[in-house]
């Protein structure tokens, strides 16, 4: 019974690791300079994904603004299924533009094979910086 249980805590440690090692990163990049609250659309930012779950077909992408997160900035989905970086302006989204301040954005990446989610990972960066 207690190599039973060791065994299933060992394979629910191990699928916890892999589901942590999901990344994203990114760098804003040519994003456009913006401080009067009125977002533009715009590209996306390139991304470097680390860690894609197995089977992963798609990727998509959310960004929110923490300081005002109701706002919709969108986002986009990319045909995905091995790490690597996703180039800037593969999709479009309202771009970052705090009005007169400083807000930290995050992204939000999600794994998925058709309709189900594999794996979500998210970066977070200060506009501008």
């Amino acid at each position: 019974m207690r190599a039973l249980l060791l065994s299933l805590a060992v394979l629910g440690l191990s699928a916890t690791a892999a589901a942590a090692e999901f990344t994203i990163s990114f760098q804003w990049g040519n994003t456009p300079a913006c401080n009067n609250g009125r977002a533009k659309t715009t590209g996306n930012p390139a991304f470097v994904v680390r860690g894609l779950p197995a089977g992963t077909e798609t990727v998509e992408f959310r960004m929110k603004d923490q300081n005002v997160p109701q706002y919709n900035h969108g986002g986009g989905k990319v045909q995905m299924s091995g790490n690597g970086t996703v180039p800037a302006g593969i999709f479009k989204y309202k771009g970052p533009c705090p009005p007169g301040q400083v807000h930290t954005y995050q992204w939000t990446a999600t794994a998925r094979k058709g309709s189900t989610v594999l794996g979500k990972a998210t970066a977070a960066r200060k506009f501008p910086e």
